[in-house]
């Protein structure tokens, strides 16, 4: 059975995930590759509050993300969450 996609905006803090794609323009997904969220990049949800902005750690750095772009971003749980 596989694993359930959602945007990052709506998973659960704590656990290792998977990004699995960044939808939408170029200018958007230039952006995310520049801060290194692409397809594959594990990161974890430190903290967040639905509507509001989300603390992620990827790779041991944190970051920022606004709750519209965290929307985009489609992740699942990582093989060693």
């Amino acid at each position: 059975m596989g694993r359930q996609i959602m945007p990052l905006a709506l998973a659960p803090g704590g656990r290792q995930l998977s990004i699995k794609d960044v939808r939408g323009g170029w200018g958007l997904r230039q952006k995310m590759a520049d801060m290194g969220l692409t397809p594959g990049t594990q990161l974890r949800v430190v903290s967040g509050c639905h509507p509001g902005p989300l603390l992620i750690d990827v790779r041991g750095t944190r970051l920022g993300i606004g709750f519209g772009v965290a929307q985009k971003i489609l992740v699942e749980e990582a093989d060693n969450g």
